[in-house]
């Protein structure tokens, strides 16, 4: 378990620093795209493909990280205003749920990648399944953490995050 918890935190931490050099590579190449069609009269034909591309990954892989450090949106009054063990059930259905929900990423959007693999992005040049690759990889990544967090929750002790580490 200790193993599988200290993957889980470093993958963790590579997924927030990738999304967040994502969102900057973005924001530079809507920048350079505004410039070009503003000052230079000649906007870059590629650019609105690659931010879009890079904006699927980052955001999907940020949400995996969400699930694993606890930041992603949970509705915690419910569970603290019931019973201990009733709200102890409640987190490990709720992350069966949400590590299914990885499963089925992984499942459709495998389904989706290859079926627009043989699709190109013409302003790109590379397979239209690249852009929603990151689908199925976030999905698997969901659904290990969620599947951490189920374990640790029936062990009783807490997931070793950012803020309790």
């Amino acid at each position: 378990m200790e193993m599988l918890a200290k993957f889980t935190h470093k993958a963790s931490d590579l997924l927030v620093a990738v999304s967040a050099a994502g969102l900057v590579l973005m924001t530079a190449i809507v920048g350079w795209q505004v410039f070009g069609r503003y000052v230079l009269n000649a906007s870059p034909s590629w650019s609105e493909q690659a931010s879009l591309t890079l904006m699927i990954w980052y955001i999907l892989f940020a949400a995996a990280a969400g699930v694993r450090e606890g930041f992603h949106i949970r509705i915690v009054t419910v569970e603290q205003s019931v019973p201990p063990k009733l709200g102890h059930l409640m987190r490990v259905l709720s992350n069966l749920v949400v590590m299914f929900c990885g499963m089925a990423m992984v499942i459709w959007g495998g389904a989706l990648v290859s079926r627009t693999w043989a699709h190109t992005i013409p302003s790109l040049g590379i397979p239209r399944g690249v852009a929603y690759l990151g689908l199925p990889i976030a999905g698997a990544l969901i659904a290990l953490f969620a599947f951490e967090h189920v374990l640790t929750t029936l062990q009783n002790k807490p997931v070793k995050t950012e803020e309790n580490t």
